[in-house]
């Protein structure tokens, strides 16, 4: 039954629900579906949009055949568009979170370091296209891409104790792993200071499964029961200690009763985002957003065999959402209504005839009042009804399903004009060219950080020749909410 919301539905359903509609299309999932299924991991991350920044060979030269054995194992387990739709997620567009590297998979005891299989994103100015990177992390600082702004991996958003999130032999764990049963029984967790944390939202917190999730951690760690942290907020961590009488017995958590000094709060382990929160998915079906044909074909069946309400495959928004050559626009035109369709790939008013279409172009061309067929063919070249479709599209480096809803709205022959849609294409195009850069290693730092020190070794102040973004953030004395993350 779905969740009815009295003051509207939450800023963070509405991203999710985007997310879900635009950021992975079905033609990315079949193609790399297809892929996967005939051993091709590397075609299957290829239709996935990420890159992939490692060398069997080189790996098994420098850390031996067992490992070069497992990380093939894993990669040809690796489903890159399920990888795609797990990530960890800004608002308010629910782009994918940048600069991050996210710990896929570990591989202890192959050397004095543990090696893991990473993947990255790109930061903020070099996200276009959305596309992310897969290589082997060792602590060494040899990666192909050196360059990147966090280039270990994160404490706080890691997969590698989530396999199901990415490895599709584990999919089905996702149903018992989702956080969804018993997210009320647990004791409100309290922050550094002890106190109890006010108002936490158990919809967004998968309280009930923090104790599971925290034995996982542990585990992995190799530490006994005892403490580990909750990120609740940019300020606040809640602080918590795995209790059972013995190892027979199912722990649950307890608040730590005593305040902690910051740096022994800091050094305990970080239960992950992805086991922190509720999966999106689950809310978005609990309150009727989305069917379980608009989910991932990996996720729906875990889900809807876990309880929660099934639907009938999508045939709206994951269908496409423009009108197809065969329902023609209607326009009132000199107290008629006209048509206008495609006609040889053009967007045509096919009411008026070729002489007279010159006619009006030329009469317009010259100061005069253009045929309403005409201003609405302007007006669809210049910013169709479809707009915020094709920009979701391009912000989620869908520019394949942006050109091809331009397409059956303008046809394959049209040519754009000044407007918003061709701004939007061009943007997109030009970001690409800077993403390019970036993995090229031809920028390999923000262009404002050669100016990061004086010579005495203070930073200069805030001035025209500093980006404006990186002004506002600079004389910020709170850093800004990047958004929710999965």
């Amino acid at each position: 039954m779905a969740h009815h919301f009295a003051n509207g539905i939450p800023a963070h359903l509405l991203m999710w629900q985007r997310v879900r509609e635009y950021a992975v299309p079905p033609s990315m999932i079949e193609t790399a579906t297809a892929r996967r299924a005939v051993g091709d991991w590397a075609g299957a991350c290829a239709a996935a949009r990420i890159d992939v920044d490692l060398d069997l060979r080189a790996v098994r030269d420098r850390h031996g055949t067992d490992l070069a054995r497992r990380l093939r194992a894993d990669l040809r387990r690796l489903a890159p568009d399920l990888l795609r739709w797990h990530m960890p997620r800004i608002a308010p567009d629910g782009r994918l979170r940048p600069g991050l590297t996210v710990s896929l998979a570990r591989y202890p005891g192959s050397g004095a370091t543990t090696p893991h299989l990473v993947v990255r994103t790109p930061p903020a100015r070099a996200d276009a296209g959305q596309r992310m990177s897969l290589s082997l992390w060792d602590g060494s600082g040899g990666d192909p891409v050196g360059h990147h702004p966090h280039p270990h991996p994160d404490r706080r958003f890691r997969l590698d104790l989530h396999r199901h999130l990415w490895d599709a032999d584990r999919s089905g764990e996702l149903a018992r792993r989702c956080g969804a049963v018993g997210a009320g029984s647990a004791p409100a967790p309290r922050d550094v200071t002890g106190h109890a944390t006010p108002d936490l939202p158990n919809a967004a917190w998968a309280v009930g499964r923090w104790a599971a999730e925290a034995e996982y951690l542990l585990r992995a760690e190799e530490r006994p029961r005892d403490s580990f942290t909750v990120r609740l907020g940019p300020r606040t961590r809640a602080v918590l200690r795995l209790v059972a009488p013995d190892d027979t017995h199912v722990p649950t958590f307890r608040p730590v009763p005593e305040a902690l000094p910051s740096q022994e709060v800091a050094a305990l382990p970080v239960l992950p985002e992805a086991a922190a929160r509720v999966l999106p998915d689950l809310e978005l079906l609990q309150a009727g957003l989305v069917t379980a044909g608009e989910l991932h074909p990996l996720v729906a069946p875990a889900l809807t065999g876990h309880g929660a309400p099934s639907g009938p495959a999508a045939s709206g928004p994951r269908a496409g959402l423009v009108p197809g050559s065969g329902d023609p626009h209607r326009v009132e035109c000199r107290g008629e209504i006209h048509r206008i369709a495609l006609r040889d790939g053009v967007l045509t008013a096919v009411d008026h005839d070729a002489d007279q279409l010159r006619r009006e172009d030329l009469l317009a061309a010259l100061g005069g009042p253009p045929l309403p067929c005409l201003r609405a063919i302007d007006a669809v070249h210049r910013s169709p009804e479809a707009l915020p479709a094709v920009r979701e599209r391009l912000g989620h480096g869908d520019a394949a399903g942006a050109l091809a809803v331009v397409e059956a709205l303008l046809g394959p022959g049209a040519v754009l004009r000044d407007g918003p849609l061709r701004d939007a294409l061009e943007s997109a195009a030009a970001r690409r060219v800077e993403h390019g850069l970036y993995r090229s290693g031809l920028v390999a730092a923000h262009p404002a950080a050669g100016a990061a020190r004086t010579e005495a070794g203070h930073r200069p102040r805030a001035d025209r020749r500093i980006p404006l973004a990186m002004r506002s953030k600079r004389g910020s004395r709170v850093r800004p909410r990047t958004g929710l993350a999965s």
